[in-house]
């Protein structure tokens, strides 16, 4: 499903109950969801063409089609300098807490997708047309974020959730520990998100948030002060 966030932002939900989102942003594609992705992302910038391709991490249920998507569409790749050997491997497990988790082994033996040439790194400032590039490590070692100031839109990838993964159910949620390669640093991240006071985030997994009541910025300060 495609929808229009704001202007040029565009989600695309790859699973029901958005379970997993990709974005098009300003002509760029963020994230690609797990391998067989492929075609619904393929149809979405069918209609939305894009120029180029990032990823806020390299973790299999957001590179799963980009090897796929970056050759048909002739588009190049950029990350994080630290999410480029599990970008141009594939093997999207290593920096797990626990890679020989039966639940990581199924993710990078279904979901993940081949490993891709990195065309550019990119780090903290950096400008993907409006949008300025976040550093956020924590759930990974290169984890990162994208903000535009002009209204407030973030894109978030995992650094929080918007849904309960297990159940679907909504709400603000830290990454599950299983996956997060250090979860205070991701909270610290997380701080750095809401010191920016966004308008509208937009989540890996889970519904998009309207933040007019300041949800997140009490959701971050609430796990701040469990640690």
């Amino acid at each position: 499903m495609l929808r229009q966030i704001a202007p040029e932002v565009f989600q695309i939900s790859l699973m029901p109950r958005n379970s997993i989102n990709c974005y098009i942003i300003e002509g760029v594609l963020v994230d690609s969801g797990i391998r067989s992705s492929y075609t619904t992302v393929k149809k979405a910038i069918q209609n939305i063409p894009v120029y180029q391709h990032i990823l806020t991490h390299a973790h299999a249920d957001h590179q799963g089609c980009s090897d796929q998507i970056c050759d048909e569409f002739a588009i190049p790749l950029l990350c994080h300098s630290d999410e480029v050997f599990r970008t141009e491997t594939g093997m999207v497990t290593n920096g797990y807490p626990t890679p020989q988790h039966w639940v990581a082994m199924l993710q990078q033996k279904y979901w993940a997708g081949q490993g891709h040439k990195v065309e550019q790194t990119i780090v903290e400032n950096d400008r993907i047309g409006n949008f300025r590039v976040i550093e956020t490590p924590g759930h990974s070692a290169g984890h990162i974020s994208l903000f535009r100031e002009q209204d407030g839109v973030l894109i978030i990838g995992d650094v929080a959730t918007n849904m309960n993964l297990l159940t679907t159910a909504t709400g603000l949620r830290l990454p599950p520990s299983i996956f997060t390669s250090d979860q205070q640093l991701n909270i610290k991240s997380l701080q750095k998100l809401a010191n920016l006071a966004p308008a509208i985030i937009c989540f890996g997994h889970g519904p998009i948030l309207r933040n007019t009541d300041r949800k997140f910025e009490r959701f971050v300060a609430k796990c701040s002060a469990a640690i």
